[in-house]
């Protein structure tokens, strides 16, 4: 065992793990963060992606051990202060951004990425971007819209599918 130790949500945390541990099993597991979904074991689906010291990452194929000292910002410290859905989170159900809601973390702390990085991505822009999220439910389409708006385009001139 090794103890590990990080900043979750702006909060010092620390904990016991195997070495074999991954940061997506310690936040559920050890920390009862479950926001972050675990939907596929093989790095495909993105449903576990979270952000270690400011970069999207899926939380399914990182040792938690090889984290210690890291900043961890999980769907759970995406609200703002006052516990409020963020721009990104608001955006989402605004447009009718999730059916099912099990993509729905690791698309909005992808979004999040996306958006730090591109502050006024295109549609095109978007769907690249989320290549590597999958949900079974929606079709993309208003997960698109739901991250142009947060974006602070306006989406009235796209169509519905």
């Amino acid at each position: 065992m090794t103890q590990v130790t990080m900043t979750v949500n702006g909060k010092a945390v620390s904990g016991d793990v195997e070495g074999r541990t991954l940061l997506a099993e310690f936040l559920r597991e050890k920390l009862r963060l479950t926001g972050t979904h675990i939907g596929c074991d093989t790095s495909q689906c993105g449903a576990c992606v979270v952000h270690v010291d400011g970069q999207a990452i899926k939380s399914c194929t990182a040792l938690a051990a090889d984290l210690d000292g890291a900043s961890v910002v999980t769907i759970e410290g995406m609200a703002n202060p006052d516990g409020s859905l963020s721009v990104i989170q608001q955006a989402f159900q605004d447009h009718h951004g999730l059916q099912c809601g099990f993509c729905t973390p690791g698309m909005v702390m992808s979004a999040a990425a996306l958006l730090k990085e591109n502050p006024k991505p295109t549609e095109t822009e978007v769907r690249a971007y989320l290549e590597g999220n999958i949900c079974r439910c929606t079709g993309y389409h208003n997960i698109v819209k739901a991250i142009l708006a947060a974006s602070g385009q306006d989406v009235s001139a796209i169509a519905a599918e």
